[in-house]
């Protein structure tokens, strides 16, 4: 199953849309990858209310996703996202399913966010780094990892 039966009604709308370029680039990794953790520096928010997108979510996220990931999962490592910042952030992904996935305060640190993939999909996963407060952008590093939340 690919992204068109989730994604291409998002992509239709206002709001969040993978099908946009990623803002701070495109990173492929397989399974097993050497410098764990990957870090991508953002900066947090947009102008688009993450619960448009996805029930139960929270934030302020951008048009475009923040870093776009292919992924080649393997049989046994899970795949983890998490994000470390000052500031409030959220966190918001599109799966290689098209599904969507987010997190507010799950990090290593009160305030951070950080969702973990037990099973992972092979596939291209888009992020979006959401700051908390309307109108508030944040610096912020996103961290892939397949062995710990930061």
């Amino acid at each position: 199953m690919g992204r068109t039966a989730g994604g291409s009604t998002a992509a239709a709308q206002s709001g969040p849309d993978w099908s946009r370029p990623a803002r701070y680039g495109d990173i492929s990794l397989s399974s097993g990858f050497r410098s764990d953790p990957r870090r991508v520096s953002v900066v947090s928010g947009g102008r688009n209310r993450a619960s448009d997108t996805a029930s139960g979510c929270r934030g302020w996220v951008a048009t475009a996703p923040d870093v776009q990931l292919t992924y080649q999962a393997g049989s046994v490592l899970p795949l983890i996202l998490s994000v470390d910042s000052t500031s409030d952030t959220t966190l918001l992904v599109n799966d290689p399913n098209g599904r969507w996935h987010c997190d507010d305060d799950g990090g290593n640190d009160g305030l951070n966010p950080a969702l973990t993939f037990s099973e992972p999909l092979s596939g291209v996963y888009d992020i979006w780094i959401g700051s908390y407060r309307q109108g508030e952008n944040a610096q912020a590093t996103l961290s892939i990892s397949e062995l710990y939340s930061e």
